[in-house]
């Protein structure tokens, strides 16, 4: 588990404006950097570290990265450079006023529209009323505030969302960022699922419901490197982990699906002792009323006068309804073509 630290300073300062009232506030990062990893390139034949520094394209000479200005590239080989005075001319309304123009339901934003967060917080104790009234309007109405922000010299457009005391600031992604999930989804062939398999794998799920964690979002791959760095910095090799079973056997989806609830202590829903499923499979996959169907089609053709050998379902019922007839040797004809027609049937099933 991670260190938790207070938010950094202040990313930006400004107005939060709603109609005639206003109230000046401070975005504070909501995500720091948690202690991770950081490596260095080393040359390995001196295990020196190797320095990185800017080199001019053309005379190959290095420079001072602090007198280094941005260009964009207009042509080849052409820039326009810019200043910090530049950047500073051209900011919009938004570089110091976050104004709510619009509240929406929160359901109408996707996730996916979501990009980074933030603390929205009072810019000094005598704002905190203006600050309270604001934020808690917002969380009895249900909604959620969408306004525009400079942020990194660049605007964004944010939705305001109260949360507990305070209000996080989300950015958001335009519609030209993300690809069209038409476009993802398009391949997906049309089909509805069975519903049996849906009540298994639904019943699966219900099984592992529980409460979110933070810590179901720790990074695994970290700590195993962490533990990795530890062990040769001992001279020792970590302690390699049991590979879990593969289940190379599984005959269906089905069978995967109940052998999942099987492993979580359950049977299958809507089993019966006979072995059917409340959908009316058996444990072969062939339902029942289709099995009571093939028996009443033999029988019906058995009664209008088709020989045994012809009909497999007539021939194997024959012996239990019709009375042998004795040839000379005294057994009975029809019972050897009965034996090969259900060797038949069986292979139809």
């Amino acid at each position: 588990m991670s260190e938790r630290r207070a938010p950094g300073r202040p990313l930006w300062r400004g107005t939060l404006r709603l109609a005639l009232v206003s109230c000046p506030v401070a975005l504070l990062p909501a995500r720091h950097e948690r202690n991770n990893l950081h490596f260095h390139l080393i040359n390995p034949k001196t295990g020196n570290r190797v320095r990185m520094q800017p080199v001019d394209a053309g005379t190959d000479r290095a420079v001072d990265r602090s007198t280094l200005v941005r260009g964009y590239e207009h042509a080849k080989g052409e820039h326009i450079l810019l200043g910090e005075e530049d950047f500073d001319a051209v900011r919009v309304e938004s570089s110091r006023n976050l104004v709510i123009g619009k509240c929406v339901p929160a359901a109408e934003i996707g996730p996916l529209h979501v990009d980074a967060g933030y603390y929205l917080v009072p810019d000094g104790a005598d704002e905190a009323e203006v600050y309270a009234v604001l934020r808690q309007a917002l969380a009895d109405s249900g909604l959620v505030a969408l306004s525009r922000l400079v942020l990194f010299r660049r605007e964004r457009a944010v939705a305001l969302r109260p949360s507990g005391k305070g209000l996080l600031l989300q950015t958001l992604l335009e519609e030209g960022d993300l690809h069209p999930a038409e476009e993802a989804f398009s391949e997906i062939p049309e089909s509805r699922p069975d519903r049996a398999m849906v009540r298994l794998a639904r019943q699966i799920i219900e099984e592992k419901q529980g409460d979110y964690d933070p810590a179901d979002a720790e990074d695994r791959y970290e700590a195993k490197l962490r533990a990795l760095i530890a062990a040769r910095a001992e001279g020792q090799e970590p302690e390699p982990e049991a590979e879990e079973p593969s289940e190379d056997n599984v005959i269906d989806l089905m069978t995967a699906l109940r052998r999942s609830l099987r492993a979580g202590g359950r049977s299958a829903p809507g089993k019966t002792a006979s072995g059917k499923t409340a959908s009316g499979k058996t444990a072969s996959g062939k339902t029942a009323s289709g099995k009571a169907a093939g028996n009443k089609a033999s029988s019906s053709r058995s009664s209008s006068g088709k020989t045994s050998a012809s009909k497999p379902s007539a021939a194997k019922a024959a012996p239990a309804k019709t009375p042998a007839r004795k040839g000379a040797t005294g057994r009975t004809a029809a019972r050897k073509p009965a034996a090969k027609a259900t060797g038949k049937a069986v292979r139809r099933a």
